[in-house]
């Protein structure tokens, strides 16, 4: 009997599927999750999509066009605004749409709430709903709706340092905390005033955005804040004294 000619054809499919098989087992090894994703603001501007996290502008706030909303059980009530996620789309699930190892990073700016996208949001599912141009850096276009991903959490890489927007009136304010570094989602936060001298801590409002009942105005501001990781930093007179509600004003320091 001769040796067995197995046609060129059949050996590129067998390589394909061990190559597809091996992707799948490399990327739990790795830390990568399974999620679904879908995609919104198709006829908005992908900075406009700030949502429950309170980002007036994605790009002002130092995140671009890579958001997402997230699902419930990924966005924890807002503990989650300002954090990035590397996703990728399962090309071993779905080879028809995902694009096969591309991947895009995006930063959670709004939450996907219950009973949308199918009930794809619904707990427990974790789901990204993410801006259109992050969509289409790891999936076809077309009507696929909705398509299998990979995710993970990664460290958010930001040009210049945390930004802070102060908002409110008179004894009532509310600071929106951007463009963070690091893990990109604070925990915990607290002002002083060059007058109070005693750091104040700040309680969360609704995502980036926090509170305090306490006057400050006419002094120098400045800010402590902790992030999901516990790492600590001081952000001592970013605010001049003479600031006024709706100002933003930048750091020079950063986490990492």
């Amino acid at each position: 009997m001769g040796p067995v000619i197995i046609p060129s054809v059949m050996v590129w499919h067998l390589l394909f599927f061990v190559s597809t098989i091996l992707e799948g087992v490399n990327a739990q090894l790795s830390g990568w999750v399974n999620a679904h994703a879908t995609f919104y603001g198709a006829d908005q501007s992908p900075f406009s999509l700030g949502g429950a996290c309170g980002y007036d502008n994605t790009m002002h706030a130092g995140f671009g066009a890579n958001t997402a909303a997230l699902s419930g059980a990924l966005f924890k009530e807002g503990e989650a605004c300002g954090a990035c996620y590397q996703l990728r789309c399962d090309y071993r699930a779905d080879p028809k749409w995902c694009l096969r190892r591309a991947t895009v990073t995006i930063t959670a700016t709004n939450f996907c709430p219950s009973n949308n996208n199918g009930g794809w949001c619904n707990p427990p599912y974790h789901h990204f709903d993410m801006s259109m141009p992050a969509f289409l850096r790891i999936a076809r276009h077309g009507n696929e709706g909705i398509v299998p991903v990979l995710y993970r959490r990664v460290p958010c890489r930001r040009k210049g340092g945390v930004r802070f927007t102060l908002k409110g009136q008179a004894n009532f304010n509310m600071v929106m905390i951007s463009n963070v570094g690091g893990s990109g989602n604070v925990k915990a936060a607290w002002i002083r005033g060059s007058r109070t001298r005693t750091w104040l801590p700040l309680h969360r409002n609704w995502g980036a955005n926090w509170q305090s009942s306490v006057d400050l105005r006419n002094q120098r501001l400045s800010f402590k804040l902790t992030l999901a990781d516990g790492k600590t930093l001081e952000f001592l007179n970013v605010v001049p004294s003479r600031w006024t509600f709706g100002q933003t004003f930048a750091s020079s320091r950063q986490f990492f």
